[in-house]
């Protein structure tokens, strides 16, 4: 346990942004699983809305430093070329 004031303060910090960090992370894996449920669903209209949806979480997570801008790039390229492959 920290003595100084100051680590106290850096403690409690650390918490509370991990579990806003880990509310973000969940949200985005909830929307990357429902993303590919519509997929393996083959259903056309409904993938492109959660494939919006889903970019603008990574979006967001790579804007706040939760995840890196290269990761988010590379998710985004994966998860289009699937919603291409179900014409």
């Amino acid at each position: 346990m920290p003595q100084r004031r100051t680590a106290i303060k850096d403690l409690r910090k650390n918490h509370t942004n991990k579990m806003r960090n880990m509310d973000i992370k969940t949200d985005l894996k909830k929307a990357e699983k429902t993303f590919l449920k519509t997929v393996e669903d083959k259903n056309k209209g409904e993938a492109v809305k959660a494939l919006q949806i889903l970019y603008k979480k990574l979006d967001k997570t790579a804007k706040r430093n939760i995840l890196h801008k290269n990761t988010a790039a590379r998710k985004k390229a994966r998860f289009s070329k699937l919603a291409n492959s179900i014409a």
